[in-house]
Parts: C-alpha cells; sequence; structure tokens
C-alpha cells in the first residue's frame, strides 16, 4: 500500500506560512490603530475650533451648542474616538468641513492622482539608480563614480519644494516646455470624460491625441522631480549593497576562474541585491505616495497629498483621518508586500 499521509515537514511549512500570515494581519491591524489613534489625539489639538468653522463667528450660542451636540464634541475624546471606529467598521470616513462630501468620495477623486504621479516616478527613478548604481559600481573610484556620487548626493541636499519652484521657473514660465500647475489645460479639463482617474489613460481613452500629449506635457516635470528623488536613494543604497558583496568569496572565485567584471556584476553580484532592491525600491515608492504634499501642492496637483495639506490648514478631522488612514494603508501593505517578495526570492532569509 501506498502511504498517502503528508510528510511531516509540510504541516510544519504550512504552520510556518499561516503563523507569518496571522502575525502580519495582527501586526497590520496594530499599526494602523495606532495610527489612527496618533492622529485623532493630535486633530485635537489643533487650535481651530470646527464648530467655529461650521456654524460661524456670529452664530448663537444655541446654534453653537447645537453644532457641538451634532459633532459630538461634547463627548470625552476616547469616546469620540470609538464613535468614530465604528462608522469606519461600516466604510463610513465622515464628511468633509471643506468639501461638504464624504471623505471616502473624495479620496476616491483624488488618490489616482497620486498613484498615477508617484507610479510615474518610481518607474523613472528606478531606472535612472540602477542603472547610475551598476556603473559607479563597474569602476569604482573613478570619475564616474565620483560624479555618480555627487548626483546621487545633489537629490538627497536639495529641498524638493525649491527644486519644484526652480522647475516651474524655468521650464514652464521661461522656456514653456512644460504645461504648469495642474494635470491638464483649462481648455480640455472639462470636456475629459473621468473614467479610470489616471489623467494618460483617460485623455487616451478619449480618443484625442492632443490631450494626451497635453497630459504629459503637464505630467513630466513633476514627475521628474520626484523622479531625481527618489532615484537618489535608490543609487546610494544598491551601490553601497553592491560593494559589499564585491569583496566576497564567490566573487574573488568568479574573478579569478576568467569572468570578466561585467559579467560577475551582472550574473552574480545583482541577483544576490535583489532583496535590498525591492526593499528600497517599496521604501521610495511608499515615501512618495506619503511624501508628494509639497510637489502636488506647487503644482496644483490634485492629489491626497494636496488634498491632505488643505483639511490640515483648515483642521478638517474627517478628511485628515482618512488621508492618514490611506497613506498608512498604503505604505505599511508596500513594506509587507516586500518583505514576502524578498522571502520569496532570497533563500537566506529563508
Amino acid at each position: 500500500m501506498i502511504d498517502s499521509t503528508p510528510p511531516v515537514g509540510l504541516f510544519r511549512q504550512g504552520w510556518r506560512w499561516t503563523g507569518r500570515l496571522l502575525g502580519g494581519l495582527i501586526s497590520l491591524l496594530l499599526t494602523l490603530f495606532g495610527l489612527l489613534a496618533f492622529t485623532f489625539a493630535l486633530s485635537h489639538l489643533a487650535p481651530i475650533d470646527p464648530t467655529l468653522q461650521i456654524a460661524g463667528d456670529h452664530a448663537s450660542e444655541a446654534t453653537y451648542a447645537q453644532v457641538r451636540q451634532d459633532l459630538g464634541l461634547n463627548d470625552a475624546m476616547p469616546v469620540q474616538f470609538w464613535h468614530y471606529l465604528q462608522h469606519l467598521a461600516q466604510g463610513e470616513m465622515g464628511i468633509s468641513r471643506i468639501t461638504a462630501q464624504p471623505v471616502a468620495s473624495d479620496l476616491m477623486h483624488t488618490f489616482p492622482a497620486t498613484v498615477e504621479l508617484a507610479t510615474c516616478a518610481i518607474i523613472l527613478g528606478a531606472v535612472l539608480g540602477i542603472s547610475l548604481a551598476l556603473l559607479s559600481v563597474y569602476k569604482p573610484g573613478s570619475w564616474l563614480d565620483n560624479l555618480v556620487r555627487f548626483v546621487s548626493l545633489l537629490g538627497y541636499s536639495v529641498p524638493i519644494f525649491w527644486l519644484s519652484l526652480l522647475g516651474l521657473l524655468l521650464f514652464y514660465a521661461v522656456l514653456h516646455w512644460a504645461g504648469g500647475p495642474g494635470r491638464l489645460d483649462d481648455a480640455y479639463l472639462y470636456s475629459m470624460e473621468p473614467r479610470t482617474g489616471f489623467v494618460l489613460m483617460d485623455t487616451w481613452l478619449s480618443g484625442d491625441r492632443e490631450m494626451f500629449f497635453n497630459a504629459i506635457h503637464h505630467l513630466w516635470l513633476p514627475v521628474t522631480v520626484l523622479g531625481l528623488l527618489s532615484m537618489a536613494g535608490i543609487t546610494r543604497l544598491l551601490r553601497a549593497s553592491m560593494l559589499g558583496e564585491m569583496n566576497k568569496e564567490y566573487v574573488i572565485l568568479a574573478r579569478s576562474k576568467g569572468a570578466g567584471r561585467a559579467r560577475v556584476l551582472l550574473r552574480h553580484v545583482f541577483p544576490n541585491v535583489l532583496g535590498t532592491l525591492i526593499t528600497v525600491l517599496s521604501l521610495s515608492y511608499a515615501s512618495l505616495l506619503e511624501g508628494a504634499v509639497l510637489t502636488e501642492t506647487v503644482f496644483a496637483w490634485p492629489g491626497v497629498g494636496r488634498y491632505l495639506t488643505t483639511a490640515l490648514f483648515a483642521a478638517d478631522t474627517p478628511a485628515i483621518l482618512g488621508a492618514t488612514l490611506l497613506i498608512g494603508t498604503c505604505f505599511i501593505l508596500l513594506n509587507a508586500l516586500a518583505d514576502a517578495l524578498t522571502y520569496l526570492l532570497d533563500p537566506r532569509t529563508r
């Protein structure tokens, strides 16, 4: 008879994966809960009274008291937080005090703009960063290596808002190479039918090629600014990782067998730093999703960053909490995805 009992190792592997998934899920929920609690507490410390924003400065005491009662501001902060969690569990994020629209609806309209901007920027940053890191490690200590190090250091040092303003001044106001603030010119903005929320896809699906190229005309400058920022981090960390691998025994053995430096770099060293590369790319992408606030503000880009900035200045608590929860969830999920990919691709992590 053939023993159909699964091997013990299969059960152990299943329990190991189940434990990792449960641990990751619990960590995700606890992190999001802590993020929400911290943001909720900070939003209530703002000097702006939301009741005055709604009722106005000249409202009567009775109106003022009624608005506070409707907003639930008379309850203790833990009670208010508990009520917010109850609504959130039902898919409700509250009503924005700025737009008078549900926060979930506002985020559905603004998040695609941020994703589009960050995705194009991380693609540009990854291509430039990986290429520059490979060139730098190919001949360390050469003039090319020093140039790459200088460019990456410059990308870290230059303030993003200053670079954005300088880009607008040079390429929009002087040279007229960029489309300026916004996602489209006014002539196209109100004639485009929003289908996906991504302006490149919507303009392409519309069949109007002039509108599509106008979207690219507006997109390339903020993408370049953010791409240079992510390129600096990718180049520096990937270069350091590959230089650390170049002195290991397997590289020395490959060189002693006659393998060229380019072959060793691409066939041996680069695959061994894929785990580091995945982590760097996920962190850079998450940083672009959450850190494009200044860029979106300068370029009048209608994304989550600009929405959150407006909400912060107006002390719009529901909008602040909703945007923070969305960005925090993306950040945590990207990190979890990077950990999972590293675990699968790099046997050393197992």
